[in-house]
Formats: structure tokens, C-alpha cells, sequence
């Protein structure tokens, strides 16, 4: 849906987010909320024509309800925004970042270790068939083993289809996500074979396997895709079950498994002696990052991560590391 602006600024801005959206972001967001701004520009009631450091103050005020975080993002989508109109208008208003409000930082990743999925997988067969969805248990178990395996983000997993599993090259094919990237993800044997076993319930049952069906379903007779609630709903049972959750009380986030997959990942590198470094770019194209920056924030320092890596630095620079003196006292 093309948004149109129409304030003293809207070519700027129309310009500015066709940029954005041509370097493949989908930008949407931001765009409703240089939208806002443009709204706010063209009511007389306001009084302001351009925008200036009084109008921005007063543009703030219209969403000062919201979190910090949410301000934020807000702000600096007009400040991204300044700094393009600078490139033509060296005059013009730029907001300085330094009165922003302060990131709230987000919680920290629960991971999952391989035993803690096994018990999730064990808890599976445990969970009662449905009218709207028979295959609950297969359905929970497979989501569990392609979110822990291959770090799918869930809408990922909810978009699959029946056609982007390819049992002769074990591929699984992630269409258009993030960024519009697509790409091809080999996958592990035994990981085909959970896809197969699945696959193969649906037709004991009877259920169609056209190839534009999603792979995750619920309600067989529409056979709709597994919705984001349902799927979250399923997956807290299944924690609750398997009795695992944060230090804080609080259940983990399906979001976790990516941050778990990146970080045993990781694990399985130190373990098997390899150059982490190197694996890295693959890693980052694996889960589908623009950059390997972007993977960084999944790489967390934890145990037995942590262990592994002081390990195999002691065993390459021990050596050369001395422990301070002990200083007992007296003159220098």
C-alpha cells in the first residue's frame, strides 16, 4: 500500500522512504511514523509548516504515552530522516540523539541446551489430539526440532509449505522473509527424517499434501497455516510440561531457539576443534542475516561456551600469560 505525504516536507519523505524500501527493507513501520509527523505538519491547529526543533518537541508530545523503547525508535526514524534532507538542505533541522530516551534493554535469551530439547520432545506424545488440530503432537514435535536445528524465526517456520521441503536434496527452502531474501537451508539427515515422519502421519490420515499446503496446519478441513497464538500457546504447554523455565519464573520465548541454535552452533565448533571465526559468515547466511553484525546479538558468552573458548585460548597463549606478583608489603 503506497503511502502518500503531503506536507511542506512529503517529497523529502516520499523520496527517503523509496530509498529504504529499493536497499530491500520493508520499512513500514517507519513509514506510518513519518506519516504521523507529515499529519502533524499539515493541521493548521498546530501551527508549524516545517520542521523545526519547536515543532519536533511538540511532534513528541503526541506519542509521549508510549515506552521508551517504542519513543525511541520513533525519534531517531525522524533523525534518519533529517540527515537525508541534509544531503540536499545543509540548513536544515537534524535532532540531536543525545536527548533521546534511553534504550530499555530487552531480556536476556533463555538457552536451551540439547537436554532440555529432549525433554520438550519427550513431553510431545503427551499432549491431547484436538478436533481442529489431530496432529498436535506431530505438529509441536517437528516445530520444536526445526526451531532448535536449523534457528528458523517462527513466522519462517508458519510460511513454510508443503514444496519447500525437498526430501532428495534435504533442503528446506525459506521463501521472501526478512529483507525479501530467501534461501536454501541443507538439512541435517535426521532432521529430513523428522520432516519425513511428519509428512508420513499426515498421509495415514489421509490429510492432502498438495505442494502449496503449509506444512504447519491446523483445521483440516480449510487446512489453515498454524497461527502465531497457537503456536506460542502450544509451545508454553510444552514448557510447562517439560518444567523448564528463565531463573526469573517467567517461560522462555519461541524466539529462544534462534538464540540457541546460534549458540550451540557455536558449541559444536569448539568441540570439534574448528576455526569459530570462519564459520561465522556462514552462520550469519544460514540464519539469514544481511551482515554477520546481525548475528552477533544471537552469540552469547555463556557456559559451557564460555569454558570451551577459555580452554582453547589457554591451550594456544597460556604460556605466554604470567600471573601478577603478589606484593607482600614494605619498601618498593
Amino acid at each position: 500500500m503506497k503511502i502518500e505525504f503531503s506536507s511542506s516536507i512529503g517529497p523529502v519523505i516520499q523520496r527517503f522512504v523509496i530509498l529504504k524500501q529499493s536497499l530491500g527493507l520493508k520499512y513500514f513501520e517507519q513509514a506510518k511514523i513519518l506519516l504521523s509527523l507529515d499529519r502533524f505538519l499539515t493541521d493548521p491547529s498546530t501551527g508549524f509548516h516545517d520542521l523545526t526543533a519547536e515543532a519536533f518537541l511538540e511532534w513528541c508530545k503526541s506519542f509521549s504515552r508510549l515506552s521508551n523503547n517504542a519513543r525511541r525508535l520513533w525519534m531517531r526514524t525522524v533523525r534518519d530522516l533529517c540527515l537525508y534532507r541534509r544531503r540536499t538542505e545543509p540548513d536544515c533541522f537534524v535532532p540531536d540523539a543525545s536527548n533521546f530516551p534511553r534504550r530499555h534493554h530487552s531480556m536476556q535469551p533463555y538457552i536451551f541446551s540439547v537436554s532440555e530439547i529432549q525433554r520438550l520432545l519427550d513431553e510431545c506424545p503427551r499432549l491431547p489430539r484436538h478436533p481442529h488440530s489431530p496432529l498436535r503432537p506431530e505438529l509441536l514435535r517437528l516445530a520444536i526440532v526445526l526451531l532448535f536445528t536449523t534457528g528458523l524465526r517462527h513466522g519462517e517456520l508458519l510460511r513454510l509449505t508443503i514444496e519447500d521441503f525437498d526430501p532428495d536434496e534435504e533442503t528446506l527452502f525459506i521463501r521472501d522473509s526478512k529483507f525479501h531474501k530467501s534461501r536454501l537451508l541443507p538439512l541435517r539427515k535426521d532432521v529430513v527424517r523428522e520432516v519425513e515422519r511428519y509428512l508420513d502421519a499426515n498421509r495415514r490420515r489421509d490429510f492432502p499434501l498438495t505442494p502449496h499446503a503449509p506444512l504447519v496446519w491446523s483445521y483440516p478441513k480449510d487446512r489453515h497455516a498454524c497461527s502465531r497464538h497457537m503456536l506460542w500457546r502450544n509451545v508454553r504447554l510444552l514448557l510447562k510440561m517439560a518444567h523448564i523455565q528463565r531463573p526469573d519464573g517467567r517461560l522462555p520465548r519461541i524466539h529462544d531457539f534462534r538464540h540457541s541454535f546460534a549458540v550451540n552452533a557455536l558449541l559444536r565448533w569448539y568441540r570439534a576443534g574448528i576455526q569459530v571465526q570462519s564459520k561465522l559468515p556462514f552462520l550469519s547466511a544460514y540464519m539469514g542475516h544481511v551482515n554477520i553484525e546481525s548475528t552477533y546479538c544471537y552469540l552469547h558468552f555463556v557456559e559451557p561456551l564460555a569454558s570451551r573458548a577459555s580452554a582453547r585460548f589457554a591451550s594456544h597463549y597460556g604460556a605466554l600469560v604470567s600471573p601478577p606478583a603478589i606484593w607482600k608489603g614494605g619498601s618498593r
